[in-house]
């Protein structure tokens, strides 16, 4: 039987490190909101449903600008957040029934592509928790309340953690009840603590990619549009390529007739 894979979209936050009036969800970026190429992203994937949590006064809004207008008909609810990420998540797997597995993802994260999606999937099933992840390239000090230096961790352990965090759904939900009941929702910032913090299930980092970076501040919206434009180019440098490889195959076996 074909397992029942969720995908809930975090689109609740106020961006107030954009120095915008409109959340950064909307901010556009190569002519669509930002929103828009996360949801793309799931659309064009194994995933099933689709639950995006946004602001409580944005639903209507979304509704109609994202969902509706770009045809999104995976996205099955869009409800409202909380006051934490944490929050958000949890009432988004409220939304959700019958699922085997969840991937839960920053809206503000619009360099996901299929790879990554697929690469969650697979590794899922096979871990039961896991989170994407890159391998940090900076040294990473560790400090007191004085900014004096305590430790510095081998780097070859440290790894910047990135979305989506894919969990076999009642695992998820239940520590996620957990934390409610808890009133913790403040004291975490990702869903693989989460699951760290209330299971003893074991959490895997996987790769995802340097690309796939969350969108914060101004500086992020233009490097956002340049790997777009890059990732353009390069899909376009490789067809033009194959084509000319094909061309050149078809003259040599011309010529060794």
């Amino acid at each position: 039987m074909k397992k029942k894979i969720v995908a809930v979209v975090l689109a609740a936050g106020e961006g107030k490190r954009m120095g915008s009036n409109i959340p950064k969800q909307y901010m556009i970026i190569k002519s669509k909101p930002m929103i828009y190429y996360a949801l793309k992203s799931f659309q064009n994937s194994p995933v099933d449903e689709v639950v995006l949590v946004t602001g409580s006064d944005e639903i209507e809004y979304c509704r109609q600008y994202i969902v509706e207008k770009y045809h999104f008909d995976k996205v099955k609810h869009v409800v409202p957040g909380g006051r934490e990420r944490s929050e958000s998540v949890y009432l988004g797997l409220k939304e959700i029934e019958n699922a085997d597995y969840v991937l839960i993802h920053d809206g503000a994260r619009p360099m996901l592509d299929a790879t990554i999606i697929q690469r969650c999937i697979k590794s899922v099933v096979e871990y039961r928790a896991c989170v994407v992840g890159m391998p940090i390239k900076d040294t990473v000090k560790m400090v007191d309340t004085n900014q004096i230096v305590t430790t510095t961790p081998p780097r070859k352990y440290l790894w910047q953690v990135q979305t989506p965090q894919c969990f076999e759904y009642d695992l998820v939900y239940d520590a996620y009840k957990q934390l409610k009941e808890e009133d913790r929702f403040e004291h975490v910032t990702d869903d693989g603590s989460v699951v760290e913090l209330y299971t003893d299930v074991k959490v895997k980092i996987i790769h995802g990619s340097y690309d796939n970076i969350k969108v914060t501040t101004p500086e992020d919206v233009r490097i956002a549009g340049s790997l777009f434009k890059a990732k353009k180019l390069f899909r376009w440098l490789h067809v033009m390529h194959d084509k000319l490889i094909y061309i050149q195959m078809l003259i040599f076996k011309m010529h060794h007739k």
